[in-house]
């Protein structure tokens, strides 16, 4: 039934102007809208709503990662990114490269970042 439906992603912010400035500037989404609830993004046909938790007492970002994008070419990817400013995350016990990529036992290669409100987000290649 959903298999053909457009998937909308969402996102928690805490802090909407700063989500914005990081998703759009940093990251490059193309800005759709915003409203109190939430800042709408555009990624290769697929919506991005930062829901906007700053009312939730007590929100917490997610320990594990909540959004990714696969790319063609990871090394490019996450030195772009790094020159955006982005800081790359590393998990004890998984060994990374020099720029923070990880390989997984499948071969697929991942790299993981912090967004403005500690959520964590990656970059995949397969």
């Amino acid at each position: 039934m959903l298999a053909t439906a457009h998937v909308i992603a969402f996102v928690p912010t805490r802090e909407p102007a700063r989500a914005r400035r990081f998703y759009e500037e940093t990251l490059g989404l193309t800005f759709v809208s915003e409203d109190p609830f939430a800042l709408v993004f555009e990624a290769n046909e697929t919506t991005i709503r930062i829901a906007n938790v700053s009312s939730m007492p007590g929100f917490a970002p997610a320990p594990f990662t909540i959004l990714g994008w696969q790319v063609a070419d990871i090394e490019a990817t996450v030195r772009e990114l790094a020159r955006q400013g982005v800081t790359f995350e590393r998990f004890p016990g998984m060994e990374h490269d020099a720029t923070g990529v990880w390989r997984s036992p499948s071969g697929a290669r991942v790299a993981w970042f912090k967004d403005a409100d500690g959520n964590v987000l990656s970059v995949s290649q397969h």
